[in-house]
């Protein structure tokens, strides 16, 4: 079972009922549960982030993280495999030993990064005024996009950089589907926002507010010119 926590596309961050019940679930299913937890650090609202890796008891976890998200490094490609195993059943079960076979065949990350990261780790300040700043962006992006007639925001952002919102297609005349919607604001408005199809939701969209405050509210001051003259009169 595969679990992306905090969530993107969506922002959300999961409670501790909700891992433990996917923990009871993957012990009676019998399966591992693989938590990407890439945006551990991006998480700015009210539910306070826990790694799956506190239920390895439960049932046996591996966990995916990198510098990219949590140091803002995108591009970098340095990230690790971290197995919670308490019972062995991964080891046992011969899972480990593939695993290291197979890193052993990958390439490993280039000198100047590996030697960089001792310092990148110990840069905390930084980071934390970053991620202010995504907080920022995070709860502007909401309180806009609910002012957008045609647009449905249903959570406000919990974690990651991303929302979803859901198209009101009966609002807009000349707007076929998200794809159509996403097209039509890049060539008219030179904004881009990924369709929701993208992501497996059609009609709707996936915004990223991580980006500098004077640039989105120009984003959304695009958009909403866009939603304008497209409006059902």
């Amino acid at each position: 079972m595969l679990i992306i926590n905090p969530c993107n596309p969506c922002g959300n961050v999961l409670s501790r009922q909700h891992l433990r019940k996917i923990a009871e679930t993957a012990r009676e299913l019998r399966i591992m549960v693989i938590a990407d937890e890439v945006y551990e650090r991006f998480v700015f609202g009210s539910e306070a982030f826990v790694s799956m890796a506190e239920y390895a008891e439960i049932a046996p976890v591996i966990k995916l993280g990198g510098l990219s998200k949590g140091w803002f490094l995108p591009g970098w490609r340095l990230g690790w495999i971290v197995t919670f195993d308490p019972h062995h059943i991964l080891k046992q079960s011969g899972f480990v030993r593939s695993l290291n076979n197979y890193l052993n065949m990958t390439t490993d990350a280039v000198t100047f990064i590996q030697g960089a990261i001792p310092e990148i780790l110990g840069k905390e300040d930084r980071f934390y005024m970053k991620l202010e700043l995504i907080r920022e962006c995070g709860e502007i992006c909401y309180e806009e996009m609910k002012k957008i007639p045609c647009l449905n925001c249903p959570s406000k952002p919990q974690g990651s950089m991303f929302l979803m919102v859901r198209l009101k297609l009966w609002l807009l005349e000349d707007i076929r589907d998200d794809l159509d919607f996403c097209c039509k604001l890049a060539k008219e408005e030179s904004l881009i926002i990924l369709p929701g199809r993208a992501v497996g939701l059609k009609n709707w969209l996936r915004i990223t507010f991580a980006v500098e405050v004077q640039s989105l509210r120009d984003a959304i001051s695009r958009l909403k010119s866009f939603v304008h003259r497209h409006s059902l009169k």
